[in-house]
């Protein structure tokens, strides 16, 4: 899980537009103006907690759910289960209307898949190995 989590982080370098837009809300010349250097501390705490609530859970389930299977299999039930563990956080979190949770939810989603990816790399089996019994 290490592998994914520092996956999901890199993919932070390139931060989503509504972070950005969260970031930049505030009006020029106001004291309180500091949203930018908060996204700093904002982003690898969203990135840890996405990690714990959602790409976790989802890559255990998915990896005993195709533990019988081919990787690409076990993959795409992973990414089933995060894409519907993080539609359940964002409405946790309160975002109520589609408009709101449609594009942070498919960020999450693609982002998540991209480090759950790397998680069924290392989680899969050679047809006659150990592993794979």
């Amino acid at each position: 899980m290490h592998l994914s989590g520092a996956l999901l982080l890199l993919t932070f370098l390139v931060p989503p537009l509504w972070m950005l837009d969260v970031g930049y809300t505030t009006p020029p010349g106001d004291p309180t103006a500091d949203a930018p250097f908060a996204l700093l501390l904002a982003v690898p705490l969203a990135c840890a907690s996405f990690h714990v609530a959602v790409q976790i859970p989802a890559g255990l389930l998915g990896a005993w759910l195709g533990r019988s299977r081919t990787t690409p299999v076990a993959y795409g039930s992973a990414v089933m289960v995060a894409s519907a563990l993080s539609l359940l956080v964002f409405w946790g979190l309160g975002w109520d209307t589609w408009g709101s949770i449609l594009p942070a939810w498919a960020d999450a989603t693609v982002r998540g898949s991209i480090g759950l990816a790397g998680y069924m790399w290392v989680m899969r089996a050679k047809p006659r190995s150990v592993r794979h019994n």
